[in-house]
Protein backbone atom coordinates (compact mmCIF):
# COMPACT_ATOMS: atom_id res chain seq x y z
CA UNK A 1 0.00 0.00 0.00
CA UNK A 2 2.78 2.64 1.01
CA UNK A 3 6.29 2.38 0.10
CA UNK A 4 8.88 0.28 2.81
CA UNK A 5 10.32 3.19 4.72
CA UNK A 6 12.79 3.04 8.00
CA UNK A 7 10.29 3.40 10.82
CA UNK A 8 7.82 1.22 9.51
CA UNK A 9 5.39 3.41 10.12
CA UNK A 10 3.04 5.57 8.64
CA UNK A 11 2.14 8.70 9.82
CA UNK A 12 1.29 12.30 8.38
CA UNK A 13 0.07 15.94 9.71
CA UNK A 14 -3.87 14.37 9.49
CA UNK A 15 -2.95 12.02 12.47
CA UNK A 16 -2.02 15.56 14.73
CA UNK A 17 -5.21 17.31 14.16
CA UNK A 18 -8.05 17.84 16.83
CA UNK A 19 -10.48 16.01 14.57
CA UNK A 20 -8.11 13.22 14.54
CA UNK A 21 -8.65 10.22 16.58
CA UNK A 22 -7.11 6.95 16.33
CA UNK A 23 -7.37 3.42 17.52
CA UNK A 24 -5.65 0.22 17.79
CA UNK A 25 -7.63 -2.94 18.52
CA UNK A 26 -5.54 -5.91 20.23
CA UNK A 27 -6.32 -9.60 21.52
CA UNK A 28 -4.49 -10.41 24.36
CA UNK A 29 -1.80 -7.75 24.32
CA UNK A 30 -1.43 -8.10 20.68
CA UNK A 31 -2.25 -5.37 18.38
CA UNK A 32 -4.01 -6.89 15.44
CA UNK A 33 -6.20 -3.90 13.78
CA UNK A 34 -6.08 -0.25 13.74
CA UNK A 35 -8.28 2.55 12.47
CA UNK A 36 -8.02 6.17 11.97
CA UNK A 37 -11.00 8.81 12.20
CA UNK A 38 -11.45 12.27 11.52
CA UNK A 39 -14.97 13.97 12.25
CA UNK A 40 -15.09 16.44 9.57
CA UNK A 41 -16.78 19.87 9.80
CA UNK A 42 -17.45 22.93 8.39
CA UNK A 43 -15.32 24.45 11.16
CA UNK A 44 -12.57 21.52 11.06
CA UNK A 45 -12.72 20.15 6.92
CA UNK A 46 -9.53 18.65 7.38
CA UNK A 47 -9.40 14.95 6.79
CA UNK A 48 -7.48 12.45 4.10
CA UNK A 49 -10.92 12.08 1.97
CA UNK A 50 -11.93 16.24 1.97
CA UNK A 51 -8.12 15.97 0.81
CA UNK A 52 -8.66 14.52 -2.39
CA UNK A 53 -12.29 15.36 -3.21
CA UNK A 54 -12.62 18.85 -2.02
CA UNK A 55 -14.66 19.53 -4.82
CA UNK A 56 -17.42 16.69 -3.80
CA UNK A 57 -17.66 17.76 -0.05
CA UNK A 58 -16.69 21.04 0.25
CA UNK A 59 -20.41 21.82 -0.47
CA UNK A 60 -22.06 20.00 1.56
CA UNK A 61 -20.02 21.10 4.39
CA UNK A 62 -20.76 24.79 3.23
CA UNK A 63 -24.33 23.54 4.06
CA UNK A 64 -24.02 22.04 6.95
CA UNK A 65 -23.64 18.52 6.69
CA UNK A 66 -20.68 16.65 8.64
CA UNK A 67 -18.84 13.11 7.61
CA UNK A 68 -17.01 10.60 10.05
CA UNK A 69 -13.93 9.95 7.34
CA UNK A 70 -12.14 6.14 8.74
CA UNK A 71 -8.40 5.57 7.09
CA UNK A 72 -5.76 3.83 7.86
CA UNK A 73 -7.80 0.58 8.20
CA UNK A 74 -5.47 -2.33 8.55
CA UNK A 75 -6.17 -6.14 9.75
CA UNK A 76 -2.94 -8.20 10.30
CA UNK A 77 -3.37 -10.91 7.87
CA UNK A 78 -2.34 -14.11 10.34
CA UNK A 79 -4.96 -13.09 13.07
CA UNK A 80 -7.86 -12.38 10.85
CA UNK A 81 -7.88 -16.14 9.67
CA UNK A 82 -7.98 -17.02 13.20
CA UNK A 83 -10.78 -14.49 14.02
CA UNK A 84 -12.26 -13.54 10.68
CA UNK A 85 -14.52 -10.85 12.56
CA UNK A 86 -11.83 -8.04 13.70
CA UNK A 87 -12.41 -6.10 10.28
CA UNK A 88 -16.00 -6.22 11.40
CA UNK A 89 -14.98 -5.33 15.22
CA UNK A 90 -12.46 -2.69 14.30
CA UNK A 91 -15.00 -0.92 11.50
CA UNK A 92 -17.68 -0.63 14.17
CA UNK A 93 -15.47 2.47 15.82
CA UNK A 94 -16.36 4.29 12.39
CA UNK A 95 -20.50 3.96 13.13
CA UNK A 96 -19.74 4.45 16.71
CA UNK A 97 -17.97 7.84 15.98
CA UNK A 98 -20.81 8.49 13.15
CA UNK A 99 -23.27 8.25 16.45
CA UNK A 100 -21.35 9.91 18.55
CA UNK A 101 -20.69 13.26 16.88
CA UNK A 102 -24.23 13.26 15.27
CA UNK A 103 -22.50 12.85 11.25
CA UNK A 104 -24.86 11.33 9.01
CA UNK A 105 -22.69 9.97 6.38
CA UNK A 106 -19.88 7.83 7.05
CA UNK A 107 -16.94 8.13 4.44
CA UNK A 108 -14.95 5.74 2.95
CA UNK A 109 -11.83 6.59 0.26
CA UNK A 110 -10.83 2.92 -1.05
CA UNK A 111 -9.35 0.78 -3.59
CA UNK A 112 -12.10 -0.34 -6.19
CA UNK A 113 -10.84 -3.82 -5.13
CA UNK A 114 -12.77 -3.31 -1.40
CA UNK A 115 -15.62 -1.49 -2.69
CA UNK A 116 -17.96 -4.78 -2.73
CA UNK A 117 -17.24 -5.09 1.16
CA UNK A 118 -18.35 -1.72 2.05
CA UNK A 119 -21.39 -1.92 -0.40
CA UNK A 120 -22.76 -5.51 1.04
CA UNK A 121 -21.92 -4.45 4.79
CA UNK A 122 -23.00 -0.78 4.72
CA UNK A 123 -24.97 -0.04 2.05
CA UNK A 124 -21.83 2.10 0.53
CA UNK A 125 -22.84 4.27 -2.49
CA UNK A 126 -19.87 5.90 -4.46
CA UNK A 127 -19.98 9.59 -4.95
CA UNK A 128 -16.22 10.18 -5.95
CA UNK A 129 -14.79 8.30 -9.53
CA UNK A 130 -11.05 7.66 -8.86
CA UNK A 131 -8.65 9.95 -8.14
CA UNK A 132 -4.75 9.46 -6.78
CA UNK A 133 -4.18 10.10 -3.03
CA UNK A 134 -0.74 11.49 -2.22
CA UNK A 135 1.69 8.58 -1.11
CA UNK A 136 -0.35 5.47 -2.04
CA UNK A 137 0.74 3.34 -4.99
CA UNK A 138 -2.71 2.70 -5.87
CA UNK A 139 -5.92 5.17 -7.28
CA UNK A 140 -9.34 5.43 -4.90
CA UNK A 141 -12.77 6.12 -5.05
CA UNK A 142 -14.82 7.89 -2.34
CA UNK A 143 -18.26 5.76 -0.87
CA UNK A 144 -20.30 7.27 1.70
CA UNK A 145 -22.32 5.12 3.78
CA UNK A 146 -25.77 6.52 5.27
CA UNK A 147 -25.87 6.02 8.88
CA UNK A 148 -29.32 5.55 8.95
CA UNK A 149 -29.04 3.04 6.34
CA UNK A 150 -26.50 1.16 9.10
CA UNK A 151 -29.31 1.59 11.66
CA UNK A 152 -32.01 0.41 9.98
CA UNK A 153 -30.45 -2.94 8.26
CA UNK A 154 -26.64 -3.47 9.26
CA UNK A 155 -27.55 -3.28 13.00
CA UNK A 156 -30.51 -6.10 12.23
CA UNK A 157 -27.35 -8.26 10.47
CA UNK A 158 -25.05 -6.88 12.54
CA UNK A 159 -26.24 -6.56 16.15
CA UNK A 160 -22.99 -5.92 17.50
CA UNK A 161 -22.51 -2.94 15.42
CA UNK A 162 -24.61 -1.30 18.30
CA UNK A 163 -23.13 0.88 21.34
CA UNK A 164 -24.56 2.45 23.84
CA UNK A 165 -23.90 6.22 24.81
CA UNK A 166 -21.41 5.64 27.65
CA UNK A 167 -19.50 3.43 25.31
CA UNK A 168 -19.40 6.02 22.62
CA UNK A 169 -19.03 8.78 25.40
CA UNK A 170 -15.72 7.19 26.94
CA UNK A 171 -14.01 6.17 23.00
CA UNK A 172 -14.94 10.04 22.02
CA UNK A 173 -15.92 12.28 24.48
CA UNK A 174 -13.30 15.03 26.49
CA UNK A 175 -12.90 14.20 29.70
CA UNK A 176 -13.01 16.96 32.27
CA UNK A 177 -10.29 18.50 33.81
CA UNK A 178 -7.29 16.69 35.76
CA UNK A 179 -9.24 13.85 34.40
CA UNK A 180 -7.58 10.53 32.93
CA UNK A 181 -8.63 9.83 29.26
CA UNK A 182 -9.41 6.06 29.08
CA UNK A 183 -6.23 3.91 28.00
CA UNK A 184 -8.06 1.01 27.39
CA UNK A 185 -12.09 0.78 26.04
CA UNK A 186 -13.44 -2.61 26.51
CA UNK A 187 -16.12 -4.35 24.69
CA UNK A 188 -19.68 -2.96 25.86
CA UNK A 189 -21.24 -6.23 26.12
CA UNK A 190 -18.90 -8.27 28.21
CA UNK A 191 -18.31 -5.39 30.56
CA UNK A 192 -21.14 -3.30 30.71
CA UNK A 193 -21.35 -3.83 34.43
CA UNK A 194 -18.18 -2.35 34.91
CA UNK A 195 -18.28 0.47 32.39
CA UNK A 196 -18.10 3.47 34.30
Amino acid sequence: MVPENFSRTVHDDLDDLSNCYRFGVYIDGVLVSTLRMHHVSADLPTSPSFNVYPDVLMPRLAAGESFIDPSRFAADPEWSKVYPQIPYITLRLAGMACFHFGAPYCLSTIRPDHAGFYKRIYYSEQIGELRDYPGLNYQVQLYQADVQAIKLRSFVRFPFFRSTPMERRMMFGQTGKGEPAPLTILPTARYMLHAA
